[in-house]
């Protein structure tokens, strides 16, 4: 008999997901709660996948031998805990994935920063002309690339999610960016339950693997004696002893396996955390043995990521920036680190148990007005309202827009950096950071 495969969730992983496991033989059905978009629909139909949609039909998903969960679906949700009851296997998308591929896998993942890096060393890969896959968070679904012309690599971006439900994958380089505090909601708000989490993209490293790592996360630091990993290769803005990557001098240096360095200043990104990106993705490629002028060539030539300290426009002398992925108030601090001028700052959506007390400081030295948008911004109130500035509650992105025209000044910066998640206003980060640059580009007409 077939073995069957139930997969939760019709987006961009569990289409794939099917796909890949339909081709391989299995017996497949997909079951979504929400609604399946109409193009991973007609994906579905054209492999002759079954399908369901608003609905979970239990007798149809707990005769499955195996389940593929999307790392959006809560571990409390209801059939999620009949799942557990059954004892049937949940794995994930890039689990499954990982089982049908000889391809080398670098994996990042970090509370910030892990999106420009796995872009940054997708694009030196591809500069390299490498046979490389973009997956995971962004890019394609690993499954359906796997299913349809499998490649050498792939530059896997893995958030906390997606690595609870891996048990077997490898990542043969293994970068760890940072870790602060985020999605404590999903995890009992217990930290050391998320720190765990993001500690499993090493959990199956061999001694011939890389894990690259910042050196001055104290929580890395401390947690890092209890894990077996492959060749440590740490990185930090200051030369230390035993240092992969370090600046001195205004210059980058990486050590192993080729050294080489080049000038700060001729990154393509800017600011601190930036710089760590940057050095975090020039040592994975360093480590898959990319020619070091590649490299280099590389790191100068990137664009740069859609809502992640994105310029959009510069009117009336004010700048706009966005930077709607900020979805955690490390995330804010690091973009107001960058800010160069006084700012008026745009805060809220759904809070996941934040603490304003990291950028706290840094609004008070930076900021010269807050606006909040969100459904229910009484928390920052409760923090911000004492510093003394003037705030705005706002409810979409067009009244956002208009009060940070009205109230920015010339010389000054307009920073979306919410430091909270979107779905109380918007349908995704990516939505809010749009709605935000159509509003701005409005003011231009």
């Amino acid at each position: 008999m077939e073995k069957r495969i139930v997969i939760l969730g019709g987006g961009e992983s569990g289409a794939g997901a099917a796909i890949l496991a339909n081709k391989l033989g299995f017996d497949v059905f997909v079951s979504d709660y929400g609604t399946i978009p109409a193009k991973y629909k007609q994906m579905l139909d054209e492999h002759n996948i079954a399908w369901e949609e608003k609905r979970h039909t239990e007798e149809l998903i707990l005769n499955a031998q195996e389940i593929i969960k999307s790392p959006g679906i809560p571990n409390e949700a209801p059939i999620i805990v009949k799942i557990k009851e059954a004892g049937i296997p949940i794995i994930s998308e890039i689990e499954f994935a990982g089982r049908y591929t000889k391809a080398k896998m670098i994996c990042i993942t970090g509370s910030n920063g892990k999106t420009t890096t796995t872009s940054l060393i997708y694009h030196i890969f591809q500069q390299a002309g490498l046979n490389v896959g973009l997956a995971g968070n962004i890019g394609s679904s690993l499954a359906l690339q796997v299913a349809e012309g499998d490649k050498d690599y792939y530059v896997v971006e893995l958030s906390s999610f997606q690595l609870d439900n891996m048990y077997e994958f490898r990542a043969n380089v293994a970068v760890l960016m940072n870790i602060t505090p985020d999605h404590l909601d999903r995890y009992e708000h217990s930290m050391q339950k998320y720190v765990d989490a993001k500690f499993r993209i090493i959990q199956n490293q061999q001694p011939e693997d890389a894990f690259v790592f910042w050196n001055d996360d104290p929580i890395i630091k401390s947690e890092l004696p209890k894990y077996t990993h492959g060749k440590l290769y740490p990185f930090a803005e200051n030369k230390e002893k035993g240092l992969v990557a370090y600046t001195e001098e205004h210059r980058i240096y990486f050590t192993e396996p080729t050294p080489f360095n080049m000038e700060q200043e001729e990154l393509s990104l800017t600011g601190k955390h930036n710089l760590y990106n940057s050095m975090a993705a020039g040592i994975s490629a360093n480590v898959a043995g990319i020619h070091k002028e590649t490299i280099r060539e590389a790191l100068r030539s990137f664009q740069g990521v859609e809502h992640r300290l994105e310029r959009v426009a510069r009117i009336d002398g004010v700048e706009y920036i966005n930077d709607s992925k900020a979805t955690n108030v490390n995330s804010c601090w690091y973009a107001l680190q960058s800010m160069k001028s006084k700012t008026v700052l745009i805060l809220g959506g759904k809070d996941k148990g934040n603490d304003y007390n990291e950028i706290a400081d840094l609004v008070r030295q930076k900021c010269s007005a807050l606006i909040f948008m969100g459904a229910d911004n009484s928390k920052l109130h409760a923090f911000f309202d004492s510093f003394g500035l003037p705030i705005t509650d706002v409810k979409s992105a067009s009244e956002c827009v208009k009060e940070a025209h009205r109230i920015a000044k010339e010389g000054e910066t307009v920073l979306l950096s919410p430091c909270c998640a979107s779905f109380d206003l918007f349908s995704s980060y990516e939505d809010r950071g749009r709605q935000f640059k159509e509003e701005v580009l409005k003011l231009t007409r």
